[in-house]
């Protein structure tokens, strides 16, 4: 499941451009909502680094 985590922001971005297109935005409009989802991202992989090093797991 670790593997695919890089396919949350993929997702979030593309749900993020879709919803800017049907309302009429541009790109830049959205600008400022595609940076926090790359910002939550990469909070939830370092959350999840974290717990796999505190842990001991491997990937």
């Amino acid at each position: 499941m670790i593997r695919f985590l890089f396919l949350i922001p993929i997702v979030l971005c593309v749900l993020w451009w879709v919803y800017l297109s049907a309302n009429g935005h541009s790109f830049r409009d959205g600008r400022k909502g595609f940076i926090y989802i790359l910002i939550v991202s990469a909070f939830i992989a370092i959350v999840y680094s974290l717990l796999l090093w505190i842990t001991g797991r491997q990937f």
